[in-house]
């Protein structure tokens, strides 16, 4: 199962769950360590992970030397670091201000058409981005209803704050 995870989930957990003693570049290099990457293909692989999400000049940055947008944005880097088809995303913006949420979301938005993203939240809004809405209600998902047109959200809607 571990191989399996390994290799086929990356993980965005709403915490980050960053290693507090290892920089930006450093977090994003571990799974790759743990996946049997070789060591010269980890540091490029990584900075090009970091640079796309706009963090390539905060490559040797501890967690605690982040914002929360920024320690967000490298979680997700850590997570597509094994290159793997499903990313897991809970609560992605739960702990961030609007802007920096409305970020975070137009970033999954943009991994969703190069793989799958599933994404658990509270935020209605940030449902909007998915293909498919599954609700769950006391444990048991609940039958799907026609699916409305989906837009952009505002950065309101999106935030850590407007959870329904």
């Amino acid at each position: 199962m571990a191989s399996f995870r390994r290799q086929t989930v990356g993980f965005v957990f709403q915490s980050f769950n960053l290693i507090p003693n290892l920089s930006a570049l450093e977090n994003v290099m571990l799974p790759m360590e743990f996946n049997g990457v070789p060591s010269a293909e980890r540091p490029p692989r990584a900075k090009e992970l970091l640079d796309r999400i706009g963090l390539g000049a905060r490559l040797t940055h501890k967690p605690r030397e982040l914002s929360g947008g920024e320690q967000q944005r490298v979680a997700i880097a850590r997570a597509l670091a094994n290159n793997p088809p499903v990313i897991l995303a809970d609560e992605p913006t739960g702990n961030l201000d609007s802007k920096t949420g409305q970020m975070i979301y137009e970033l999954l938005k943009g991994i969703a058409q190069e793989r799958t993203v599933i994404v658990v939240t509270h935020a209605e809004a940030l449902a909007q981005m998915a293909d498919r809405v599954l609700h769950i209600q006391d444990g048991a998902l609940v039958p799907e209803a026609p699916s409305a047109a989906r837009g952009t959200p505002s950065p309101e809607q999106v935030g850590g704050t407007n959870h329904v």
